[in-house]
């Protein structure tokens, strides 16, 4: 068969697609304004800035005549496709956002999206989590996705709560000591 008529890296487009984790079916894109901030600033950076340059450098590498030792060209090429297949992937989380601040939420002790919550296991260590948005989870930084364990067992919780969190390393309680709603840092 004609190498014309054959796609070599058909594997390579649909590659990492699944990177980011999908939203449950039926649920919406619950995201804190600083997160959707952080998406919207990838989005804009990559479509107006990185994606006008590579498009730039790939038509001067192609202009150089054989393409097929062109490293220039090859992985300018590829490099456009991961920022294609990203810029389509932010463009679609963008879209199905529903951007709730926590800030204007008023007084609660019950535990819903954008609460950051203080919490104390049986051992007394506490530990502080904000529930954000699936694309702004970061454990480093307490902030755990709305749809992770932990945030489901804690959801509707009250303040003086003890939740049950069931993980492979077994069962443990939590203590819900305090719960806030407040702007997230950047």
């Amino acid at each position: 068969m004609s190498k014309a008529f054959v796609k070599e890296d058909a594997g390579e487009e649909d590659e990492g697609l699944d990177a980011a984790p999908s939203l449950p079916p039926g649920t919406k894109n619950y995201i804190t304004p600083q997160g959707f901030q952080r998406l919207e600033a990838e989005f804009n950076q990559l479509w107006k800035i990185e994606r006008p340059v590579l498009v730039q450098t790939i038509t001067w590498a192609a202009s150089n005549g054989d393409r097929s030792e062109n490293g220039d060209y090859i992985y300018g090429k590829k490099r456009l496709r991961e920022i294609d297949r990203r810029i389509r992937f932010l463009g679609k989380r963008l879209d199905q956002a529903e951007v709730i601040d926590p800030a204007q939420r008023e007084a609660c002790e019950q535990i819903f999206f954008g609460a950051t919550v203080r919490v104390s296991n049986l051992a007394g260590e506490e530990q502080v989590y904000s529930i954000v948005g699936m694309d702004e989870m970061d454990i480093t930084r307490g902030r755990i996705s709305w749809i992770s364990p932990l945030a489901k067992a804690l959801i509707k919780a009250r303040e003086g709560d003890t939740v049950t969190l069931r993980t492979p390393g077994g069962v443990e309680e939590l203590d819900v000591l305090e719960v806030s709603y407040i702007a997230l840092e950047s």
